[in-house]
C-alpha cells in the first residue's frame, strides 16, 4: 500500500473513533448497530486499509457520517 492510502486510512479511523467517543458508543455498541464485528470496528478504527468497502460505509452509516469523494487530488 502507498503511503497516502495508509494516511487517508488513518484518518477515516480517527474520525470514526471520535465520532463514536462523541456519541458515547463503545466499539461493541457500535458494531451492533452497523452489523459488523467489533474486530471490524477496531480495524477501521486503527487505519487498516484492507477493511472492506461495505464495513467502512457500514460503520461510516450507524454514526451519521458519509464519504465524499472529490476529484482533482494527485494521482
Amino acid at each position: 500500500m502507498s503511503a497516502r492510502i495508509d494516511i487517508a486510512a488513518q484518518q477515516l479511523g480517527a474520525r470514526v473513533r471520535e465520532e463514536r467517543r462523541r456519541q458515547g458508543m463503545d466499539q461493541r455498541t457500535l458494531a451492533l448497530v452497523a452489523s459488523v464485528a467489533v474486530r471490524s470496528v477496531h480495524r477501521v478504527e486503527h487505519g487498516e486499509p484492507t477493511v472492506r468497502l461495505d464495513v467502512v460505509l457500514r460503520v461510516l452509516s450507524a454514526l451519521g457520517l458519509r464519504l465524499e469523494i472529490h476529484g482533482g487530488g494527485e494521482p
